[in-house]
């Protein structure tokens, strides 16, 4: 097992290209699959989730060819070889479920996915995904099987076109309805869908391919059925998660960096938080030029929402960058309830946080009187010390690395394998930017030892909250 040794102190200096996004190309892929006909796509980040994404449809029948150097995939499923997916994908990503809507319109077979996984967050419930199938006349149920949960679906009766009023307009359960809509008869209607870029990315794609969608200012998608399909060309979007990720260790660093690829649009509302701590940004027609101008100020009040909120993916990274600011600042997290559990280790590397079951904001949010640590006041300007640190998800991980970075001395990262999920390059990319980071082989014993340290936690010290999507 890999371990990350960063020694802090230095300001990130210099130029990086933004990678593909990690939300969009997984679902791209997945996508390719409602028709027979060939997709190429551009600007693919070598990461561990396309890794998992490409085996998955390889698993079912796609032909797929990776040029990592050139950053392409060429993918074309003739036939759906199968429909089943096998267990050892049980948990890898929240990819499998997806599979289904995309396949539900070229087979009459049952489709059998595994349950999903990803990151330590909180619950990431399923009904929304399966009552919008259900409405377009799929059959679905979830089945014990080989000591793993299995969901079974069909529509051997064909699909049809429906009005669909999604209770949260989740990420997921949008794209699951909108891939299965694509061959559904007649019209569909997303109602509360959401609406974030990469859905946006997804639907570009699928007009390319033959789709009829069109995004209301409503929040309501509406969807025909497509009748012949085409080959695509066809360019990820940069990840706005990416961009925002190093944006901050930047300013928190104390320095200066340009993100060729950043695009504007999507970063709208992260550039305005950014720009209440006194964060400097310049927008150039390549990219954004992140920077520090002077000392960061406090006093900032934050609620994490769908798109066009701020986005909770950059909430971690942030909370690190409030250490560095002058002042009490709040957070509070509508989008996931154990999402802070990460704010452990920030602590015992001297931040100064405390959590709070109540909503701290300006409305109630869902979680509000469910006894969830939800919000946090930090206060800064706090000096950050060096730490061994496990990485209990994507988002946490990059968060440490960025506390990691200003730390007086050395610390040891483990578990990193959440970071070659979504992060291209992370070590060559920071290495670059002038940040003394080292890539390692752990000795067994001492990963053992991390793990211990962690599981031996008080369980509202860690992020071992529900996991699944």
């Amino acid at each position: 097992m890999d371990q990350l040794k960063v020694r802090g102190g230095k300001s990130l200096q210099g130029h990086i290209q933004a990678a593909g996004a990690k939300n969009a190309m997984t679902k791209l892929l997945v996508a390719s699959l409602i028709s027979d006909r060939k997709c190429t796509l551009y600007n693919v980040p070598n990461i561990g989730d396309v890794e998992i994404t490409v085996n998955l449809c390889r698993e079912i029948g796609s032909e797929i060819e990776w040029d990592k150097k050139a950053k392409t995939i060429q993918i074309v499923t003739p036939e759906l070889k199968t429909s089943y997916v096998p267990q050892r994908y049980s948990g890898s990503n929240r990819i499998p479920i997806l599979m289904i809507g995309a396949m539900l319109g070229r087979t009459d077979e049952d489709i059998i996915v595994p349950t999903i996984g990803g990151d330590l967050i909180g619950a990431r419930p399923v009904d929304l995904h399966i009552h919008a199938l259900q409405k377009l006349g799929a059959t679905i149920e979830y089945r014990e099987m080989k000591k793993e949960g299995a969901y079974f679906a069909q529509a051997h009766e064909g699909l049809k076109g429906a009005v669909i009023e999604l209770l949260y307009p989740s990420v997921g359960a949008t794209e699951n309805t909108i891939l299965a809509a694509v061959r559904a008869k007649g019209t569909t209607l997303i109602k509360n869908a959401a609406i974030e870029p990469e859905i946006i990315d997804l639907i570009l794609f699928l007009q390319k391919l033959g789709a009829n969608i069109m995004v209301d200012v409503d929040r309501t998608i509406r969807i025909q059925q497509a009748h012949e399909f085409h080959e695509v060309e066809h360019t990820v979007m940069a990840d706005r998660n990416e961009v925002a990720s190093y944006a901050m260790a930047a300013i928190a660093t104390k320095g200066r960096v340009f993100i060729e690829g950043a695009e504007h649009l999507h970063m709208i509302a992260f550039l305005n938080k950014l720009r209440e701590i006194g964060g400097g940004f310049a927008v150039k027609r390549n990219g954004i030029e992140f920077f520090y101008e002077s000392n960061l100020r406090g006093g900032l009040h934050l609620e994490t929402d769908v798109h066009p909120g701020f986005m909770t993916d950059w909430q971690q990274p942030f909370v690190v960058l409030l250490t560095q600011t002058s002042g009490a600042s709040v957070i509070h997290e509508t989008v996931y309830e154990n999402r802070f559990g990460y704010t452990q280790t920030l602590k015992e590397m001297g931040a100064d946080i405390e959590l709070f079951t109540q909503c701290l904001g300006g409305k109630m949010c869902r979680f509000a009187s469910s006894n969830h640590l939800h919000s946090l006041v930090i206060k800064g300007p706090t000096p950050l010390k060096a730490h061994d640190i496990w990485i209990p998800d994507l988002r946490a991980g990059f968060a440490y690395i960025m506390a990691a970075l200003l730390a007086s001395e050395a610390s040891t990262i483990s578990n990193i394998e959440f970071l070659d999920r979504g992060y291209e390059d992370l070590v060559g990319k920071l290495s670059l930017l002038g940040a003394d980071i080292t890539r390692l082989t752990a000795p067994k014993k001492a990963c053992k030892a991390a793990l211990h340290n962690l599981l031996i936690k008080p369980t509202s010290e860690v992020d071992i909250g529900a996991a699944l999507s």
